[in-house]
């Protein structure tokens, strides 16, 4: 997610960056806390907090603070914004463990009301000025084959197995890095194992591609985020097996995230694949779409989102017809951090099920900047 720490001090990081000891906060908290009226984030941020993170948000010395772990400096947006307001929440709320972090964190759900800790989350975000970073509440959860369009720093594996007719296999190693506020960087490298018939299979690494992704709009306020990537595949699967395309391949897309009421959300693509050697592949365009919701666990515990999703692909030949598929799915998260998921689910062909097979879809994600994969169990 593009921030200058390293991956085990991002995330984590909020669980010190919220924390004092609750001997720090003591008799003004409780003060606030009995006024009639709510106080503002500013009189919670400086009755508690400012002592660690001093009134500009960059953080006292670690001289003064007693403890070693250096303190974020709030005002660095690429720390500030990625996470939504419920991973700050649940942190001040229940302490460190609610997201595996540090007991050093503890839980101030008995020593502010709700309304207080969510203000005063909202004013620590806020000391980042920039409003060129998409905000974490736009991150919305991957679906199995449309993208997001949040600029993303993530490790996925998928894959998928046809069910029906001659066996194949196929797993996508996938990695993606943010840049800054508004870029991301993906390469994709596919291996897969196809049945050749009569129990000879083969296999190897496919096209592989790499793209570029760019946030061309985004708005907490309307819950919308859209992005345009172009990526380029390169023919590096052997096309007489069937691996690859045995051509370059341009592939511009348009990807557009939306948050409804109750949790709710929809992604949608549309784009074209554009061969360089159209005696090879045929030009195509391709409409994906996903419609999800999520639930989570308790209050701040793991979270599932069933999705449904709409595929659409069709060669810009005369005389071809659109295919349709209809993919219904679930993601949920494994890890307390929700840094690590999992997603399965089948695509039923609508259009030419006679030849084409039913597929068993499914990936592994690692959101790498939020710690390793051993963290926040």
């Amino acid at each position: 997610m593009g921030r200058h720490v390293t991956p085990e001090s991002g995330l984590p990081r909020i669980a010190l960056a919220l924390a004092l000891p609750s001997l720090l906060v003591g008799f003004t908290i409780r003060s606030l806390g009995a006024q009639e009226r709510a106080p503002s984030g500013e009189a919670v941020f400086r009755a508690a907090c400012v002592n660690c993170h001093g009134a500009d948000g960059r953080g006292a010395p670690l001289s003064t603070v007693g403890f070693a772990e250096p303190l974020p400096d709030f005002t660095d947006c690429s720390f500030t914004t990625p996470e939504p307001n419920t991973d700050w929440m649940a942190i001040v709320h229940e302490g460190g463990p609610a997201r595996g972090f540090s007991r050093i964190m503890p839980a101030f759900g008995d020593a502010l009301s709700d309304e207080a800790i969510q203000l005063v989350v909202q004013y620590v975000r806020g000391f980042c000025t920039s409003r060129s970073w998409p905000r974490g509440e736009l991150n919305l959860p991957r679906a199995l084959v449309t993208e997001k369009a949040f600029p993303e720093n993530e490790a996925v594996i998928t894959s998928s197995v046809a069910v029906q007719g001659s066996g194949a296999v196929t797993s996508d190693l996938i990695y993606e890095r943010r840049i800054g506020a508004r870029m991301q960087f993906e390469i994709d490298v596919p291996v897969s194992a196809l049945d050749q018939g009569g129990g000879d299979w083969t296999s190897g690494i496919g096209d592989v591609a790499f793209g570029l992704k760019r946030v061309m709009f985004h708005s907490l306020a309307s819950g919308t985020i859209v992005s345009l990537t172009g990526e380029v595949v390169l023919p590096t699967g052997n096309a007489d097996k069937d691996l690859g395309k045995g051509t370059v391949v341009i592939e511009p897309f348009l990807t557009a995230g939306q948050i409804f009421p109750a949790d709710f959300f929809v992604h949608t693509q549309i784009g074209v694949e554009l061969p360089t050697d159209r005696s090879r592949a045929s030009e195509e365009a391709f409409f994906r779409g996903a419609l999800g919701k999520s639930f989570t666990q308790g209050r701040f515990g793991r979270m599932w989102s069933p999705m449904v999703e709409i595929l659409g692909a069709r060669e810009l030949v005369s005389g071809e017809t659109t295919q349709w598929d209809v993919l219904p799915e679930m993601q949920v998260t494994l890890s307390r951090r929700l840094h690590i998921r999992v997603n399965a689910g089948v695509r039923f062909p609508l259009t030419d099920a006679g030849s084409r097979s039913t597929e068993v879809l499914f990936y592994f994600l690692w959101d790498w900047f939020d710690g390793g994969l051993g963290s926040g169990w």
